[in-house]
């Protein structure tokens, strides 16, 4: 297939056919607002079935909750507690199918251990339910992809994990699911669904929906955030995939119905792999959630929480009781315990809890326990709730919801569509060894290349080929070549220095600097890309070094209140219009212009 690059000119060439489509001529069938995985998801199913589609985030791709997730592709063991069989085998044969089929250069392996404290009922217990867990991912009828459980004795248990305590069980049994980048998932999805056609502009927010006199939507008036103009686009199906934004977009089309969303924290620390000592990954029951401890590439990922969140939208940041809650549960079970001074990162995302009921007059469609599909009034759907692992469910239910009666001559094919990178693994995996030793790559850093790119391998080559000093590591932030660095401007859709440190590469939390001794050698390589002159370019630089300074301030205080005001003292670059900031429905918000850190973002 033909693989189009994100980039500023592509997002220019969106934003015309966005444009264009204010005409009746060039109406859109599909206009989707939010660019997490679920609106990406969404993006590629509409557009291989054949309609003429666009996606708007109002912010980077994947810049709300789709990047700060458990980064973990899995069945949800716990809902097996539940008795949802239903929803474990969905999201199971979704897992499967990443890993076989779609993205198995995204998506790899992992294993965990589940300690187990009582040596008879809890084993026979806890094995049952794996062993159900196992079974269930047998019975999609494609190709298992991940080995079956097994018993371990507490010495097999601590040759895997030997920094778990002796004391903290008898024995484990150990499991199998998978990990992802979630940010590169996001960015992958929206780049696969461009180059089938899509239209992808991100910064693009939207401030209105336009409606007839009998209420049906018939399009929207959206936002440049980079320039600040207005323009209007029609659509014949809008959606709306705004996770925690939910409530605030579909109040613009001054319906009375709709869904309810409420907004629950989830923070995730971040400690060198170094540390602690193991092989596998550790889930833990907590009061509160469940604690999984993650290998992760040179570290370990560690949480999660789950509160109430009541600030601000856009900015969830963790606070010092966040941190030291999933200190002290990780200790509870750690040979050697962690401490603040072990934390090199942090971050913190919304879930986008979906509530019981739609609200009056809706139509609605009851998909799963997890996700709901509705319209409030004709021409809108909206989709809210679910999890990462099952996207590409959640993005056929929408569009199947959309169109109606066409979804019959149009099915999804999305589980036939591997996403770009995919294709041709295989022969770039075979290649590793003669690239190694072409560039000086060791396979920890092909490992690292072919699960960022996959056969998008041969494009990191191309560059490297074409100025050879871009095959060396980055001098403050060895983990990435420089090629890396401009592939994600020049290819990758990012147009600021905080995209590419937040989502392109993870160095906001994989290093205790948050990547700010890195931001002049990484300006000097995307700013040639993204045509900066110098005071963009200082611009740029002060405007990451203050992200970075208030997420730390955050993280320093002790209740989200604090942590919230520390965190807004630094501006973004191209901020969000406060537009529908948790507005009752029937009234149509203002569109003040002006910094705004609320409102319906396409996350």
């Amino acid at each position: 297939m033909r693989t189009a690059p994100l980039t500023a000119q592509a997002r220019t060439d969106a934003l015309a056919a966005l444009k264009a489509s204010a005409s009746r001529d060039e109406e859109l069938d599909v206009l989707v607002i939010g660019g997490g995985v679920t609106g990406a998801g969404i993006a590629l199913d509409a557009v291989t079935r054949g309609l003429n589609t666009a996606v708007i985030e109002a912010q980077d791709w994947a810049s709300g909750t789709s990047s700060r997730s458990s980064k973990l592709v899995h069945g949800g063991l716990r809902y097996l507690q539940m008795l949802d069989f239903h929803l474990v085998r969905e999201a199971l044969t979704e897992r499967d199918l990443l890993i076989n089929r779609l993205a198995p250069h995204l998506v790899k392996p992992v294993s965990f251990l589940y300690p187990l404290e009582n040596r008879v009922w809890e084993r026979a217990y806890v094995g049952a339910g794996v062993a159900l867990y196992d079974t269930l991912a047998s019975v999609n009828g494609g190709k298992r992809a991940l080995p079956i459980h097994r018993h371990l004795s507490r010495k097999g248990m601590e040759r895997l994990f030997p920094d778990l305590r002796h004391d903290a069980a008898i024995g484990a049994v150990r499991y199998w699911d998978a990990s992802v980048d979630d940010a590169r998932l996001v960015e992958t999805l929206v780049r696969t669904a461009v180059s089938y056609g899509a239209h992808a502009a991100s910064r693009t927010q939207v401030v209105d929906l336009h409606t007839t006199t009998g209420g049906a939507v018939t399009g929207a008036e959206l936002v440049d955030l980079e320039t600040g103009e207005h323009f209007n686009v029609r659509a014949r199906a809008v959606i709306n995939a705004t996770g925690v934004w939910t409530e605030a977009t579909q109040s613009l089309a001054c319906a009375e119905g709709g869904l309810r969303v409420l907004a629950s924290k989830g923070v995730h620390i971040v400690v060198p792999r170094e540390r602690i000592s193991g092989d596998v990954g550790l889930i833990l029951q907590t009061e509160k959630s469940v604690l999984f401890i993650i290998p992760w590439s040179r570290y370990w990922v560690i949480g999660t929480t789950d509160t109430p969140w009541e600030q601000e939208l856009t900015h969830p940041v963790a606070t010092s009781a966040d941190i030291d809650y999933v200190i002290e549960h990780a200790n509870a079970v750690l040979s050697r315990p962690i401490t603040r001074e072990d934390v090199i990162g942090t971050w913190a995302g919304l879930r986008p809890l979906l509530q019981p009921g739609t609200k009056e007059g809706t139509s609605s469609a009851k998909v799963s326990r997890e996700h709901t599909v509705a319209s409030p009034t004709p021409g809108l759907t909206v989709i809210a709730g679910g999890k990462l692992t099952t996207y590409r469910v959640m993005a056929k239910d929408a569009v199947d919801f959309a169109i109606g009666s066409r979804a019959t001559s149009l099915p999804s094919i999305t589980h036939e569509v591997p996403l770009v990178g995919a294709e041709g693994l295989r022969v770039f995996q075979r290649q590793a060894r003669a690239l190694g030793a072409r560039y000086g790559w060791d396979r920890k850093r092909m490992d690292h290349l072919l699960h960022r790119y996959g056969s998008l391998l041969g494009e990191i080559v191309d560059l490297c080929d074409a100025t050879p000093d871009l095959a060396k590591p980055l001098e403050h932030a060895p983990a990435y070549i420089g090629a890396e660095v401009v592939y994600a401007a020049s290819h990758e859709g990012a147009l600021h220095l905080d995209d590419i440190l937040m989502h392109r590469t993870r160095l906001n939390y994989e290093q205790a600097d948050k990547g700010v001794g890195a931001l002049d050698e990484i300006a000097d390589l995307v700013g040639p890309v993204l045509g900066w002159d110098d005071a963009t370019r200082a611009k740029e630089i002060e405007a990451y070094r203050a992200r970075a300074a208030a997420e730390e301030a955050a993280a320093a205080e002790s209740d989200d209140a604090g942590a919230e005001v520390a965190r807004l003292a630094a501006d973004d670059l191209a901020p969000m219009i406060p537009v529908g900031e948790r507005v009752g429905a029937g009234t149509k918000p203002a569109s003040p212009a002006g910094r705004g850190t609320s409102g319906p973002a396409g996350t």
